[in-house]
């Protein structure tokens, strides 16, 4: 069972990758792969789960439910009661964070609130734009976070780019830039936020240490990719950017949406900084706020305007299958984390490479940056932070030690290979469509290039300083 559960994920990632030959959509491939995935998990449990493993303060719990149950029964127990629901919380934060970000964006987008950048940006000129959309990206994603600048920046491109795969070669690069702006803040990154709150890294060192590789990380593939893009792009006409309502906003209500909108999304970070309360909690209350101030502005409008320009009209227009498919690929990796696979895969990344060299922790680094793009990050940096132990006698893991930076770099930029690697890939995956295996032959070189780039770059630069 616990290898079967390996092949299901393996048959449904392929499922994924070839959806269009499949003539299968990606979200239902994700469900059954995650359904599936625990199943096998659960019915396998008493072979794959170490019953002394087990917490002692589950077990006594456990028992006071009920006197009668058996080994195998604690197990299972175990299993649907304590890890699917963990995981199953850790995904909902998600969920509702993407969800909420979403239909933000939505509603500052059915306000026209994002003509307010796009008027600004006047070129057509196609190397030109990709280093304005490169730098955008790269510094919302440090301010906000690379999910929510993914979905805010395809919102842009939609307004400045007509052709469909102009503009997937353009959201190609929002996930690198997202990715890259990411992993030197924080806050930009969930695997960055996980070393700060576990305080494996500080805030300021991480600044530091990391901004440099990582706009390198960018620019390196900016350069590749603006020597090939040739020409102008095609602007999609008015009409076509904006629903045919009856009374269309005022350039005050645009501005005014689009800034609280863009508020909103900035307190998200802040709220979660102060409160230490999980960022779905910071994105729902920028969009309660939003919620309250455009009721108010539209008050005494007619009901088929506020319709549309609610955020009741904004959740009818969210995409859906993306938070499905989503909530399958989450699912499918809490399995794997659950049962151990991806725990073992770190510890024998470990072993038969070792963390006691600079070299070592250079390839542990890049390998879990590179597997990052195959799994989720955040449970390979999880079980990162749970295989090593924080300070010791080993200086590579004390706080803001060589291990611990470099792998913040890593496992950020990493999943960039890949557009399942990320949580911005993935949400640019479900908003454009975008293919797999477009993504695959014409994104992941560059991806890789600049992700080697990166880490030479901070490889020399720590050289210099230590």
């Amino acid at each position: 069972m616990y290898y079967l559960m390996i092949v299901i994920f393996v048959l449904g990632y392929s499922a994924i990758a070839f959806e269009h030959k499949l003539g299968v959509d990606k979200a239902a491939a994700a469900l059954i792969t995650g359904v599936l995935c625990w199943t096998v998990y659960v019915l396998g449990a008493y072979d794959i789960v170490d019953f002394n493993s087990i917490p002692d303060y589950l077990l006594s719990m456990f028992a006071e439910d009920n006197v009668e149950l058996t080994k195998h029964d604690v197990i299972k127990h175990y299993v649907t009661e304590f890890q699917m629901y963990e995981s199953l919380a850790e995904i909902a934060s998600i969920l509702f964070f993407l969800i909420g970000a979403m239909t933000i964006v939505e509603l500052v987008d059915a306000h026209e609130g994002f003509a307010v950048i796009t008027d600004r940006i006047t070129t057509t000129k196609k190397s030109k734009l990709l280093w304005i959309v490169g730098i955008l990206s790269f510094f919302f994603s440090a301010a906000l976070d690379n999910l929510t600048t993914s979905i805010v920046m395809v919102s842009l491109l939609r307004k400045l780019i007509k052709d469909d795969k102009d503009r997937w070669t353009f959201a190609g690069l929002v996930i690198i830039a997202a990715n890259a702006g990411g992993a030197w803040s924080p806050i930009g990154d969930v695997t960055t936020t996980m070393l700060w709150i576990g305080k494996q890294i500080t805030a300021d060192s991480i600044v530091i240490g990391l901004i440099v590789p990582s706009m390198v990380c960018l620019i390196v593939p900016l350069l590749i990719l603006s020597r090939k893009m040739k020409g102008d792009v095609v602007r999609p006409m008015k009409q076509e950017n904006a629903d045919h309502y009856l009374d269309p906003t005022t350039p005050f209500e645009r501005k005014f949406v689009f800034f609280s909108g863009l508020f909103g999304l900035i307190l998200v970070p802040i709220f979660k900084t102060y409160t230490h309360l999980p960022p779905f909690m910071g994105m729902m209350l920028s969009l309660g706020m939003l919620w309250l101030l455009t009721d108010i502005l539209h008050r005494r409008k007619n009901m088929e305007f506020r319709s549309k320009f609610s955020v009741l009209g904004a959740l009818r227009k969210i995409d859906t299958p993306s938070v499905l498919f989503f909530l399958g690929i989450l699912l499918a990796v809490g399995s794997l984390q659950g049962a151990g696979q991806l725990r073992e895969l770190a510890g024998g990344l470990d072993s038969s490479i070792g963390t006691d060299t600079r070299e070592g922790v250079y390839a542990v680094s890049m390998i879990i940056g590179l597997l990052s793009s195959i799994v989720d990050n955040v449970p390979l940096v999880a079980a990162s932070m749970g295989m090593y132990e924080l300070g010791g006698e080993n200086l590579f893991f004390h706080t803001n030690g060589l291990f611990w930076e470099f792998l913040a770099y890593c496992a950020g930029t990493g999943g960039s290979a890949l557009i399942i690697g990320s949580a911005a890939g993935v949400a640019v995956m479900g908003l454009e469509k975008m293919s797999f295996v477009w993504y695959l032959k014409n994104m992941s070189l560059l991806a890789i290039v600049g992700y080697v780039a990166g880490a030479i770059t901070y490889i020399i630069q720590y050289t210099i300083l230590n």
